[in-house]
């Protein structure tokens, strides 16, 4: 476990939210930026999520939430906490340990943050920042029904292994997307959450993204 923690750690060091933020590397197909609107990253809102990896007796695990049916967006998928920028958030590190703080309960203080992953841009206009925090002792959840349906836990060593990861694709506008895809039991991770968990499991094995 220690070792685990170690690698995590190291692969994270000298990770950092300082402006220019690098963009994570989506593999789009020739051809899918008219899909996007003329000066997309420019006018993305900020936001961050936050990736909280817990130390339990059995090994560390990554929480994960999945979102309530009734939201209007994503409803049901499986995503960290998080959320959108507000004008009290110092920065992406407080934007996401508030925003778990209300959507699980995990008070701010609990977490330490270690790193940041490359900023993530979704189709919901969003160019989310990933902090990856260690929490130490127990903790149990408080999940938010007006956000969250159910809170979960991903064994860290399953998402560290890059066997696990599925590459699949989807058909919009004429175009096959690509997408990675990991999945926990009756879980399906995909889209933007399984493309951070993936550029972390890249980026402690060293695999060239």
């Amino acid at each position: 476990m220690i070792e685990t923690e170690q690698r995590l750690r190291s692969a994270l060091e000298g990770t950092h939210e300082n402006e220019p933020r690098p963009l994570a590397k989506l593999d789009l197909p020739l051809g899918a930026e008219r899909l996007l609107p003329k000066d997309f990253l420019d006018n993305l809102r900020r936001a961050a999520v936050l990736a909280p990896v817990i130390c339990r007796k059995s090994g560390h695990s990554v929480i994960l939430t999945r979102r309530a049916e009734h939201l209007t967006s994503h409803k049901g998928q499986i995503s960290f906490p998080g959320g959108g920028r507000d004008a009290e958030d110092f920065d992406a590190a407080a934007n996401a340990l508030r925003e778990a703080d209300e959507e699980i309960g995990l008070p701010p203080d609990r977490v330490e943050v270690i790193g940041y992953l490359d900023d993530y841009p979704t189709i919901s206009n969003y160019r989310v920042t990933p902090v990856i925090g260690i929490i130490e002792g127990p903790f149990d959840p408080r999940p938010d029904p007006s956000e969250v349906a159910e809170v979960f836990e991903v064994p860290l060593s399953l998402v560290l292994d890059p066997k696990a990861y599925k590459r699949k694709s989807l058909s919009r506008d004429g175009l096959i997307i690509p997408y990675h895809e990991l999945n926990w039991k009756n879980y399906r991770v995909w889209g933007a959450t399984a493309g951070m968990l993936w550029d972390l499991c890249c980026r402690v094995n060293q695999i060239e993204r």
